[in-house]
């Protein structure tokens, strides 16, 4: 499986740690989600709704001039398995090389052990939050691919 160095750090802790571990551990990285920038929270019509989460779920995507991408994501604190999913894909992924970015497998999570501490719904919540992100990337480096 290819992925960045901070992504698969992040993988390789899940996989090792007991059950209850995985719970505090996705509650650590919710609080790493860091505020969006003014000019997302001042205008919301940039972000895209993931609607395949339980949660109201929004993300938007840049690759900067020098091809690294940068995430933005917002979901209510009150979502704390989403926004750990969210916190795992951000400290894995950000400023990473765009192609790093869509060489993710989609079931990159499958090895962490999070189907014994959330639900089969979420986890395809967050996999569809990864398809957006590598979509919305995508569209950046080639504005004429169609998904």
């Amino acid at each position: 499986m290819s992925l960045p160095a901070p992504l698969a750090k992040a993988v390789d802790r899940f996989r090792v740690a007991p059950k209850d571990l995985r719970v505090q551990a996705l509650l650590q990285y919710a609080k790493r989600v860091p505020p969006l920038p003014d000019r997302f929270a001042d205008d919301r019509s940039a972000l895209e709704r993931v609607h395949e989460c339980q949660t109201p779920f929004f993300l938007a995507t840049e690759v900067d001039g020098d091809g690294r991408v940068h995430l933005h994501f917002d979901a209510p604190q009150e979502s704390p398995t989403v926004r750990g999913f969210a916190g795992i894909l951000r400290e894995g992924l950000e400023g990473q090389p765009w192609q790093a970015v869509l060489d993710v497998p989609p079931d990159f999570y499958a090895g962490m052990g999070l189907e014994s501490v959330v639900s089969p719904l979420r986890l395809r919540g967050m996999g569809a939050i990864l398809a957006r992100l590598q979509r919305q990337v995508r569209e950046q480096v080639d504005p004429v691919a169609e998904d």
